[in-house]
């Protein structure tokens, strides 16, 4: 069994400037990689009861991460019951979504202005704004811990319910307002409000996907694609993965950055790929043997930051996920923002998602990047009225 690493093999945040925000608590005895019984939600209070702890396997307790900002309200029962929970995107992390969406930050223009801050959509004078991070990356417990190969290999349920742990037991939060993300944050989204919606009002998930298995087969195949380059590298075919006892510089790194490049082929639109020229875009291109400088840097840098079995996980939980059986019955308000030329998620399965759940509603958008759509500000302004909001002259939105 591979032991914990002395040494970090990757980082705690994925904004390195921003880490110093992050508070990381531990989750004892939590089980993963087990099988939820949705109907007995009692029995998975600690992870499903099929699962296995991490110091069942000689490691350190589930360990999870966030920031919070805002004002919280406590309830007659002392408890937190205003909060917003904005979970991580694929690659992403807390400071990724503090970078992008709060108040004054470097990334603000990327998501068309800030939307966390005092009389933003997210209106820190009047909610408890937490970003977390999610299992499996940054600083949540993750293979490249040490475990490796034998970490369990965990699922969407995983995720939420660990988060929801960190919630309750750290935070002392009784109540979420609204529960939303991008991408793999917005399909978490969809997963909190199956998973709890006596503690979840309304859920807004932003380009997330409510099945990723091979009934939406542009995903599955996407991913399949990008985990192929991981398995392609060659240290990978040396070592199956198991490569922790080599100093860093011999872990893989072609295929992260294969991995890479093949899920930014299709993470922006293609006419706008093809607008930019070949110079443009010949740095997240990848070659096993560049022809020139530059060629493929965008990637290798990438693959500089990122391990290898951390992304085999991270695509691997995606393999099983379709919670679309559990939508008619679903009970949260429900406003699901999608990106039309989304070439991962394609918008036509979010259109179906919306259709299967009561009442739930998607305003039309168009965006070229999948990941966080220009102008989301005023998007999101307009959908937060899932929760019974209205939208100031100034875009807060206040609910009632």
């Amino acid at each position: 069994m591979a032991a914990q690493q002395a040494a970090p093999i990757t980082a705690r945040s994925s904004v390195a400037d921003l880490d110093t925000l992050k508070i990381t608590v531990e989750i004892p005895d939590f089980r993963l990689g087990g099988t939820y019984d949705l109907a007995t939600p009692e029995a998975w209070a600690n992870g499903a009861p099929d699962g296995v702890t991490l110091e069942s396997l000689g490691a350190e307790p589930l360990r999870g991460s966030y920031i919070a900002v805002g004002t919280p309200h406590r309830g007659p029962d002392g408890k937190i019951d205003n909060a917003i929970v904005i979970s991580s995107f694929y690659s992403g992390d807390a400071t990724s979504m503090y970078f992008n969406w709060v108040e004054g930050q470097g990334g603000n223009a990327f998501s068309g202005g800030p939307l966390v801050g005092p009389g933003m959509v997210f209106d820190t004078d009047r909610f408890y704004v937490v970003m977390l991070d999610a299992l499996g990356l940054w600083g949540a417990s993750k293979p490249s811990d040490g475990l490796g190969m034998d970490f369990p290999h965990y699922s969407y349920f995983d995720m939420v319910q660990a988060n929801y742990r960190l919630l309750t037991d750290e935070l002392n939060i009784g109540h979420v307002t609204l529960a939303t993300g991008v991408s793999m944050g917005a399909t978490q989204s969809y997963v909190w409000g199956l998973m709890h919606p006596e503690f979840v009002s309304a859920v807004m998930p932003i380009g997330g996907a409510t099945a990723t298995d091979g009934t939406a087969p542009i995903a599955a195949w996407s991913f399949q694609n990008a985990k192929a380059g991981l398995e392609g590298d060659p240290i990978w075919q040396r070592t199956k993965g198991r490569y922790y006892d080599k100093p860093k510089a011999e872990h893989p790194r072609q295929g992260p950055a294969f991995h890479w490049s093949m899920l930014s082929l299709t993470g922006y639109d293609l006419a706008h790929r093809q607008s930019l020229g070949w110079d443009a875009v010949k740095g997240s291109v990848f070659a096993w043997d560049p022809p020139e400088p530059g060629f493929g840097a965008d990637m290798a840098r990438l693959a500089e930051t990122f391990d290898a079995v951390d992304l085999k996980y991270r695509v691997e939980v995606g393999e099983t996920h379709n919670i679309d059986a559990y939508l008619p019955d679903y009970q949260p308000r429900t406003m699901v923002i999608h990106i039309e030329n989304d070439q991962w998620l394609t918008v036509d399965k979010a259109r179906e998602s919306v259709g299967l759940i009561p009442g739930a509603s998607s305003p039309p958008r168009r965006a070229r990047s999948r990941i966080t759509p220009p102008s989301a500000r005023s998007t999101a302004c307009r959908t937060t009225r899932c929760c019974r909001a209205s939208c100031t002259t100034s875009g807060s939105c206040r609910p009632t």
